[in-house]
């Protein structure tokens, strides 16, 4: 899949996500507050990377399918989370063929969905396996965040390469201004019920005070809660 983040790029990943002001103290919180109550609910995890949410869901009671393009990031997934979840290697370009319709009381799609290219066909899917009244959770890199670092158009669609520190490595994703964002997941079926621009929990403040500080006031990502009618 040549949206996954393989080899090296996802062994940095999984470090990364570990403690990053901006998936271990932004993001993540966020997703799993909109989650909300979770206990006996089957959960899917869509790109689920390095398993931090996956090991948070079931903690809380769910049970979770993880899938993710990437055999290095499910290896690091594995270890994290053991056997307490079904884990997948499946490339998110394709049909989720090994999920049967309305088989998902949610679904969860953490800072994934701007590397997708078939988009649409990935709502269709995710539409198809969860239960009517289901729920899907999805997070993206904010609009203006991507404005004020590249700059150019706010309404660019254009693909991005964004170098990871000094790293030597980079992520390629779409930027998405928040009509287009907003207006595929209404377009796929799904009823918006709640919005988000994540901000660094308080935690991060004893670990770095200079980071939540910035978080707080520049938005950094867009985070919804949606509903399966």
């Amino acid at each position: 899949m040549r949206t996954a983040y393989h080899d090296a790029l996802g062994d940095h990943f999984a470090g990364h996500a570990e403690t990053s002001p901006y998936n271990a103290y932004t993001d993540r919180p966020a997703m799993l507050a909109l989650a909300g109550d979770v206990s006996g609910a089957r959960v899917l995890d869509v790109g689920c990377g390095a398993g931090h949410y996956a090991a948070e869901l079931v903690a809380r009671g769910a049970r979770v399918v993880g899938v993710d393009g990437s055999a290095t990031l499910l290896g690091h997934a594995r270890a994290r989370v053991g056997g307490r979840a079904e884990l997948l290697l499946h490339d998110l370009e394709e049909p989720l063929g090994f999920a049967a319709d309305a088989s998902f009381d949610g679904a969860l799609c953490a800072l994934v969905y701007e590397h997708v290219r078939d988009r649409a066909r990935l709502l269709g899917e995710l539409r198809r396996v969860l239960r009517p009244g289901g729920w899907l959770l999805v997070s993206t890199t904010h609009p203006t965040a991507d404005w004020q670092h590249f700059g150019g158009s706010y309404f660019s669609h254009d693909w991005r390469d964004l170098p990871l520190g000094d790293s030597g490595l980079s992520i390629h994703y779409q930027r998405l201004p928040l009509e287009t964002f907003l207006g595929e997941l209404l377009a796929a079926g799904f009823v918006l019920e709640h919005l988000t621009e994540p901000r660094p929990t308080a935690e991060l403040r004893e670990v770095d005070e200079a980071a939540y500080d910035r978080l707080h006031r520049a938005p950094s990502f867009l985070a919804v809660r949606l509903r399966r009618p």
